[in-house]
């Protein structure tokens, strides 16, 4: 490979970096061609950006750019595809699903929610984060719940002052 073609490369994973705020780092040792086809169409319909990329060429990209990634170097080791996304576990369920009852793909690392994870028993802990979607659901439940509480009580306290008037109201002199 050429040095200009390993610049392009290197410019190209720095944008995705900037582009993207969590990545993962994914063992696909051992894939064979339909397994990998496979992968890439889950990751499409999961809106995951899927890379295979050189180690070193990663690497040089981390070193490039702004955020330190020093913590990632150590997993870049074999065959690694990158996954790109925006939401923070939406790799970590794709795996999950994916390597149900398999060994590949493996997690190596992961970059989400400004945090990075090395290795693979993160795994479970990287599902359970929430989305920014997900959290912000769940503060307008949270903020709905006590709202919700007061109406009720003022509705059944409504029928229950009704039905005493009704009550009287029917009550022969």
């Amino acid at each position: 490979m050429k040095k200009e073609d390993k610049g392009l490369i290197i410019e190209q994973l720095g944008e995705k970096l900037k582009e993207f705020p969590h990545f993962y780092l994914v063992d696909v040792t051992g894939l064979n061609a339909a397994d990998t086809s496979s992968l890439r169409r889950k990751c499409f319909k999961a809106d995951i950006k899927m890379v295979v990329v050189k180690n070193t060429l990663l690497h040089k990209a981390f070193e490039k750019s702004d955020t330190d990634f020093s913590g990632l170097y150590s997993s870049l080791k074999g065959t690694t595809a990158v996954f790109f996304s925006t939401v923070a576990n939406a790799p970590a369920r794709l795996i999950k699903e994916v390597g149900k009852g398999k060994e590949i793909p493996a997690l190596k690392a992961a970059y989400a929610e400004e945090e990075v994870y090395v290795g693979a028993e993160n795994l479970d802990a990287l599902c359970a984060l929430k989305s920014k979607n997900e959290l912000i659901a769940d503060v307008v439940a949270l903020l709905q719940s006590p709202a919700k509480n007061v109406l009720s009580a003022l509705q059944s306290g409504g029928q229950t002052i009704h039905g005493v008037l009704k009550t009287l109201g029917e009550r022969p002199e």
